[in-house]
């Protein structure tokens, strides 16, 4: 980068903060004049690591990102994994399942910022500088600004895809090198948000590309305006979305706040309408207040305990069978779920087809675990460290109490396990790109609905680098995942989804907690706000009293 440029950004982000302050001091500090039924305050749980999608894998970045300012060639419908056309009004698969054509929406228009004015509607140059970005390593704007596209690597699809093609302005073709069944619903993914070509040349001439992660500009509901790290994100309703009807709030803020204590007091005191994962503890406060609801369900969730299959003593087998079944995953439910939960035994929820219902745990048997240990050469145990999120997570509700609490069922076979924290965008940085972690609590919440979801992007060979923080690649289950992409038959797949189930428990490259109840606090002022099973939060279609 140049000198030149480094000035830029270094003012643009005097800016920025500037205006984050600016509002902050608007918004909490004379919070109730706000135009009634006009400004939403989301009291966030973290800071999200930047505004473009293709770049993370967290719902804290994408509920920043891409359900407020972009859109995708399709997309889930809210509160469901129902398909529904998006800035794609329809689409074509051949026969054998490798060629897709898209036929995209006229009329769409970017947004106007501070920072980038259209001067042309959406079209295919901008699919194809979404993907192509993330699918040629050689791509002009990669090379000028050189990062790492997790999900879109997870899936296989930097191998899998062989072309994008532009067939006219309005119709894009994606060409596979093999059948993948699962495309379309990949591509409803938040790491499939479309970007504007038009920006990334601009970005471009004056070698700023790295502002297309920290000044975004998109197609969707609400238009980027500020962000102060740690504190707030300001947008506003997008007067040009393609959906007008589903912006109904004119401001929207993000006020993060990732204490969950202080997120309840201000939701009760009106600072916030809608507050973020809330601990067991707090939604009864919640349910105890008349100007509070709550909407909750069945989490499509896991929680778990992730070994680092390339760390030894964890690249045996033997040792991670034995941190395994001396885990008390009844005490861990009661302790940091109240209940609110239910024990996970396979690496996806038992509502996801699919899953291997015969499928049981190992006993808890901490006698047997440290004979194991013996056995495999540790008698007296050995010194890991073990990295516990710092925040609260739909599938995770206090990592900090869950990892104490293994530390101590740890103990009892000797293993001695140190407890690792960072940020939450430093710690998914990590986890995935440096695997520094002997044992990471981590978690998932389904994104496509399809249980490629979580076995492919969990445990695949292709997302070692990414999701798969094991860093567990077994080839034998590895070609059941890629064969059972190839087929559209659901009998055949599930008999496939089974089988690699199968050897996941007998490998247990991690051991399932808990499926996690979820909950969503908000006032009864908020209409319209839907509990995602994709563990996201979306304010298109809500409106205030």
């Amino acid at each position: 980068m140049t000198h030149s440029s480094s000035r830029y950004l270094a003012r643009t982000a005097r800016c920025v903060a500037a205006a984050g302050l600016l509002a902050a001091s608007l918004v909490f500090a004379a919070h109730a004049e706000a135009a009634p039924g006009k400004t939403l305050v989301f009291c966030s749980e973290g800071s999200p690591a930047g505004f473009d999608p293709g770049q993370h894998t967290t719902s804290t970045d994408f509920d920043a990102s891409t359900y407020t300012v972009y859109n995708e060639l399709v997309q889930f419908r809210r509160g469901t994994l129902d398909l529904e056309p998006a800035l794609a009004t329809s689409w074509d698969v051949s026969t054998d399942q490798r060629t897709y054509t898209f036929h995209l929406r006229h009329g769409v228009k970017f947004q106007t910022t501070a920072w980038f004015k259209p001067t042309r509607d959406f079209n295919a140059d901008d699919v194809l500088f979404t993907f192509n970005r993330m699918l040629h390593a050689d791509d002009p704007f990669r090379t000028a600004y050189p990062v790492s596209f997790p999900y879109f690597s997870d899936l296989g699809f930097d191998k899998n895809i062989d072309s994008i093609e532009k067939v006219d302005d309005y119709t894009v073709r994606f060409h596979l090198k093999q059948p993948d069944v699962i495309l379309v619903r990949n591509l409803a993914m938040s790491f499939a948000s479309i970007l504007s070509a038009e920006y990334a040349a601009q970005l471009s001439r004056t070698h700023r590309e790295a502002d297309i992660n920290q000044l975004p500009v998109g197609t969707g509901p609400f238009v980027f305006r500020s962000y102060q790290k740690d504190a707030l994100i300001r947008f506003d309703a997008n007067p040009d979305y393609w959906r007008p009807d589903d912006v109904k709030l004119a401001h929207l803020i993000f006020a993060i706040t990732p204490d969950p204590a202080a997120r309840i007091q201000k939701l009760a005191s009106g600072e916030c309408q809608v507050s973020a994962f809330p601990r067991p503890a707090d939604v009864e406060v919640v349910k105890r207040n008349p100007a509070l609801k709550l909407v909750s369900g069945v989490g499509f969730n896991v929680g778990f305990v992730g070994y680092n299959t390339q760390h030894p003593p964890l690249d045996r087998v033997e040792v991670r069978r034995a941190l395994d079944m001396s885990i008390d995953k009844p005490a861990i439910l009661n302790a940091v779920f109240a209940g609110n939960a239910s024990i996970a035994t396979n690496p996806m929820p038992p509502s996801q087809w699919s899953y291997n219902e015969k499928l049981k745990d190992a006993p808890f048997d901490p006698a047997k675990a440290k004979a194991l240990l013996a056995q495999a050469g540790f008698p007296n145990g050995f010194d890991i460290t073990l990295w516990a999120m710092p925040v609260q997570r739909p599938y995770n509700p206090n990592a900090q109490l869950m990892a104490q609490l293994l530390q101590q069922d740890w103990a009892k076979i000797g293993v001695r396990a140190k407890i690792v924290s960072y940020e939450w965008g430093e710690y998914n940085r990590r986890a995935k790109a440096g695997g520094e972690h002997d044992v990471i609590l981590y978690g998932w919440s389904g994104d496509n609905g399809d249980p490629d979801n979580w076995l492919g992007a969990l445990l695949g060979c292709d997302a070692i680098h990414g999701s798969n923080v094991s860093k567990w690649c077994d080839p034998t289950f590895d070609a059941l995942i890629a064969k059972a992409r190839s087929t559209s038959d659901v009998a055949t797949r599930t008999a496939l989804y089974r089988q690699a189930q199968e050897i996941f428990k007998q490998q247990v490259p991690f051991t399932p907690i808990a499926h996690s109840i979820v909950s969503l606090p908000e006032s009864k002022r908020v209409k319209g706000l839907l509990l995602s099973p994709l563990g996201s939060h979306r304010f298109d279609g809500v409106s205030l009293d």
